[in-house]
């Protein structure tokens, strides 16, 4: 089974590399280009006019692998189609973007009402296909709260926190795409060598090697961006794999990257309504450091390496609460 998982995630890479400039020439010709928002940086208006929706290709090359290799257990079915319909969310949100001609899409509201009707189609299928307990699982200490009918609501919480955090995550060339493949390289390794979950590794792998494949593409200076479609799928797909591996709690530190990026955001609307007064000098924090003069890259490999930390403590901490 590990070859076909190594299989998998190649494949998914070299599917995005192949189909990568058609796709990025098709986008071209059709004028679909990324709309800067006026109050971002400086720099980031020379990135104007960059194709977008880039997630298509993200998830192209994560269904066919899956598709012809996978078991197709409840499981990783779960976690694919949350991440599917994650990924749609942002594609209408990307498409009125770019037929509007701004830089705002759906609006929050209704984001928030699809992602509510996606956990609840998943709180479905893990109770009673999976067969998880309706339980929030402490992984440090050997503690397990029944949650009874909050579950979804945690599910929701977890789809909400993820999609948002990477999302917020992907504004440099490449970050949120390299982020990406470190917390899904840390699934892999623990649906595969911690629990044996071999179909879930599988569908894990194709996310790491599409991540890496449109990262040919995506790093700086990039040719193509991920947009809504690729963020809100990306992390709806890590939303369901931490619900299916009991690892919500887990998530913040796994996924620690995208929770700083969330916080900084937070930290600096609460100071700015409460003392009128900004933190950083700008959010979310990438912006801050691009802002005191860090090139583009610097910023990008510093939160790669922060990302790896944080998802390689996640991994151990996981695999100790197993054994």
């Amino acid at each position: 089974m590990l070859g076909e998982i190594l299989i998998a995630g190649l494949a998914a890479m070299l599917i995005c590399i192949f189909l990568g400039p058609q796709f990025i020439a098709w986008m071209r010709a059709k004028e679909f280009g990324e709309h800067i928002r006026e109050e971002g940086p400086e720099g980031h208006k020379t990135k104007a006019g960059t194709p977008t929706m880039g997630g298509i290709l993200i998830f192209v090359a994560v269904t066919v692998p899956f598709l012809i290799l996978g078991d197709y257990d409840a499981a990783s079915l779960a976690v694919w189609g949350t991440a599917v319909a994650s990924a749609a969310i942002g594609f209408a949100d990307d498409l009125t973007k770019l037929t509007r001609r701004r830089s705002l899409g759906l609006k929050a509201r209704h984001k928030l009402a699809l992602q509510a009707l996606i956990s609840l189609a998943l709180w479905y299928v893990v109770t009673e296909h999976v067969g998880l307990s309706e339980t929030l699982r402490f992984r440090v200490v050997d503690i397990n709260v029944d949650l009874g009918l909050l579950y979804p609501v945690l599910i929701f919480g977890v789809l909400a926190g993820a999609t948002n955090g990477v999302n917020l995550t992907d504004g440099l060339d490449g970050l949120a795409a390299g982020c990406s493949a470190i917390v899904y390289l840390a699934f892999t390794a623990m649906t595969f060598i911690a629990t044996g979950q071999q179909d879930l590794a599988l569908l894990c792998a194709c996310f790491v090697g599409a991540c890496i494949g449109f990262l040919w593409f995506n790093s700086f200076p990039a040719s193509i961006f991920m947009g809504d479609t690729g963020s809100l799928g990306l992390g709806g797909g890590i939303a369901a794999l931490a619900v299916v591996t009991k690892t919500e709690l887990l998530l913040v530190i796994i996924g620690g990257i995208f929770v700083i990026e969330a916080l900084s955001v937070l930290i600096q609307v609460v100071a700015f309504q409460r003392f009128r007064r900004r933190v950083f000098l700008m959010a979310p924090i990438h912006h801050h450091f691009e802002l005191m003069a860090w090139s583009e890259t610097k910023i990008i490999l510093r939160f790669w390496i922060i990302a790896a930390v944080c998802a390689g403590i996640g991994f151990v901490l996981y695999q100790n609460s197993i054994q």
